[in-house]
């Protein structure tokens, strides 16, 4: 057998677009064919017997494109339906050698080629971007060794420890069975029952009830590979890691409130935000982050890296923060692209390598199985999005949908009449090889006491949240328990779940459900408080002079003074911000110069929670107008209920007076004398960077 050097390939961060674009067809300047390649004469028309008569089955342009139309739709999937996809590549920051042997973190000035996908969990293709929910965060790296599927989420735990049990959580976390309701929502009987007996959810809970189910958008959430891995070096060396992935732009969430109506003002908001910053050069970026940990210090940390209801607190191990990652091109085709891409957990290079995870084990099976349903048939590795950049040969044949037309007499191993190809590679040329794990035991169905701590990270995560995190947490669990019908589940989260995890927590959500206050069972562990774990803690890392991305409501009529206009537009773009002008109606609005303004947006197609601020500038005559507009009261109101800075100049003062807001409340910034006044701008976009006022004591009262 001859034995050829291996095959191998250059690769930079526009491989996969020039590897796309041989599949990519525009009909610009071109005329309709048939799939066949045969020219179309009349395309709206059947072909039939007089202009009044019977269609004939000899129409076989009719019956092809009523046969692709019937057969456009493919299974979606049961979990992550509904999602957004982006292309970009990754870049580390240094070489990684000492750790790991993957091609893609050797060389600083490399440029990987990533395919990353963004999505819900529990909701169809056809729900709200904005449920409270768990949020996928897949990233496909294209490698010359072959590709690296990295599929996480934005919580870095899941509800259960074993994947046998995966369908159960995601059967009671979908609509119910019997009448196909909720779409897309937790709060309902099945879920609650199910999480009440089983109190390796406690940890989950607690996030999934938190802002962090509740993103701003894809570009300002983090993303978690969730499971223990194990990174490998040329060495043979191994060591365990925890995948991060941390947002340039902070981590920032909506409310509650805010989510509920964007579902009903623009469910599309997250997909949208994505597709449109990058449109705009805006383009997400995120660093990965590894946690390390040496096999010899795992019983140190006193945690079962092996469970995944389980976090390893940044205060034992801190986030090296090794490369980044950046989204700078959207899909020239959703189904093409992001529908059909399929992600799996044991899509691994050498280099990387698993652990014994239970759920991880689980996950590498099922990934692959669904996507035989899912997309046809074994072949959907060569669906574009999907195929490598790295050369493949194999003696894999046939199948539905198969591409690739194999040459030669030879399609088994070993073999003589094809030289031996494709022979071997040894793990010196790049062959992958397992890290050879000692494993002994008995084979039973059991988990280890270390699987068996269920409540003590749960109650470190609420403790760890700032005051106001905490009563998102309580409000989200009233919020939901209330959808409960019965009181038995309600009682049963109570007195199993909550009173376990801390005994504010249970009190207050008792309180709020009309139920006896149980004793508290807390058990606190090694860490109680992990700052890292708070939204609000994190916010601390801002600048507070840039608002990069963000989103300002501008309201306006006629007269508005276009001085202030001017001057507080020009601050915003330069901190990075962009400002959106919204009148009664499209067309212009007339300046106090006279001179006119381009509307973005009419009120009836927009509202304050699709922003992170509101400004209203000066101007008697615009000011009278939007005083006696219910709207555009609604519209300030509404945002300062939500916590948003609102900037106000000269004569728009009187709308917080009129509105029932003191301008001297947190996050408010007025000035009489016009932006240009003792440093407005500066002073409001301080405002705009804190994201949020949770110390307005008195939101609540005012009427939104």
């Amino acid at each position: 057998m001859n034995k050829k050097t291996p095959d191998t390939v250059s690769i930079d961060a526009r491989s996969k677009d020039e590897a796309l674009a041989r599949d990519r067809s525009n009909p610009t300047g071109h005329r309709m064919t048939s799939d066949q390649g045969i020219p179309i004469e009349n395309t709206d028309n059947s072909l039939r017997v007089g202009a009044r008569g019977p269609t004939l089955l000899e129409d076989f342009h009719f019956r092809e494109k009523i046969m692709r139309f019937d057969h456009e739709r493919i299974p979606e999937r049961v979990v992550h339906a509904r999602g957004s996809g982006a292309h970009g590549y990754f870049q580390p920051y240094e070489s990684l050698a000492d750790l790991t042997k993957a091609n893609l973190f050797q060389d600083p000035s490399k440029k990987t080629p990533v395919f990353v996908r963004f999505s819900t969990v529990a909701g169809s293709r056809g729900s709200m971007d904005t449920a409270r929910d768990v949020r996928g965060f897949a990233v496909k790296f294209y490698t010359e060794e072959g590709n690296w599927d990295l599929v996480g989420n934005n919580i870095p735990v899941f509800f259960i420890q074993d994947a046998i049990k995966f369908p159960d959580i995601i059967h009671a976390a979908k609509p119910e069975p019997h009448h196909e309701m909720p779409q897309a929502a937790s709060a309902h009987d099945s879920f609650w029952d199910f999480i009440s007996l089983m109190p390796e959810s406690a940890h989950m809970l607690m996030w999934v009830m938190s802002d962090r189910a509740l993103p701003r958008s894809y570009r300002m959430m983090e993303g978690f590979g969730v499971h223990t891995f194990r990174l490998i070096n040329d060495k043979g060396v191994s060591r365990f890691v925890k995948f991060h992935w941390k947002p340039k732009l902070g981590v920032h969430s909506l409310v509650w409130d805010e989510c509920q109506k964007l579902g009903g003002k623009d469910p599309d908001y997250h997909r949208r935000d994505l597709w449109e910053n990058i449109e705009k050069g805006n383009f997400p970026e995120y660093e990965l982050g590894l946690q390390i940990i040496e096999e010899k210090d795992v019983a140190k940390l006193g945690i079962e890296i092996l469970d995944s209801t389980k976090i390893i607190p940044e205060e034992l191990v801190p986030v090296r923060r090794v490369g980044k990652l950046v989204l700078d091109r959207n899909p020239t085709n959703f189904f093409a692209e992001t529908e059909q891409v399929a992600f799996c957990t044991a899509n691994v290079v050498p280099g990387i390598d698993f652990t014994d995870d239970p759920l991880l084990q689980g996950r590498n099976f099922s990934y692959l199985d669904t996507q035989l349903s899912r997309l046809g048939g074994p072949n959907f590795v060569e669906i574009p999005i999907n195929r490598p950049l790295a050369p493949v040969h194999n003696n894999q044949q046939d199948g539905f949908k198969r591409h690739t037309i194999l040459e030669g007499r030879a399609n088994y191993f070993p073999n003589s009449l094809g030289g031996g190809c494709p022979f071997m590679s040894s793990a010196a040329e790049g062959g992958y090889r397992h890290f050879p794990e000692k494993v002994d035991g008995e084979k039973l169905r059991a988990r280890g006491e270390s699987f068996q701590d269920h409540f003590t990270q749960a109650g470190m995560f609420y403790r760890s949240m700032s005051k106001p995190e905490q009563e998102h947490i309580i409000a989200a669990i009233l919020f939901e328990l209330g959808k409960v019908e019965r009181k038995e589940v309600r009682a049963r989260v109570v007195e199993q779940i909550l009173a376990k995890i801390d005994e504010e927590l249970v009190t207050q959500v008792a309180e709020g459900l009309g139920l006896p206050v149980p004793k508290p069972a807390v058990e606190k562990g090694k860490i109680d408080k992990s700052p890292a774990l708070s939204i609000e803690y994190m916010k601390k890392d801002a600048k507070k002079d840039a608002i990069p991305t963000r989103l300002v409501g501008v309201l306006v009529a006629d007269g508005f003074d276009a001085e202030d206009l001017s001057a507080t537009r020009a601050a915003i773009e330069k901190a990075g911000g962009q400002m959106v002008v919204i009148a009664k109606r499209l067309g212009t609005v007339k300046g106090s110069d006279g001179q006119p303004v381009m509307v973005d947006k009419s009120a009836l197609t927009t509202a304050s929670v699709e922003y992170d601020a509101v400004f209203v500038p000066g101007g008697a005559a615009s000011v009278a107008v939007l005083k006696k507009d219910a709207d555009a009261m609604h519209f300030i109101q509404e945002a300062y209920r939500h916590c948003k800075a609102i900037g106000v100049t000269r004569e728009a003062s009187e709308l917080l007076d009129a509105g029932g807001i003191s301008s001297s409340a947190p996050g408010i910034v007025a000035d009489a004398k016009g932006a240009r006044h003792h440093h407005f701008t500066a002073k409001f976009i301080e405002s705009i960077a804190e994201h949020r006022h949770w110390m307005r004591l008195d939101r609540n009262n005012v009427p939104a």
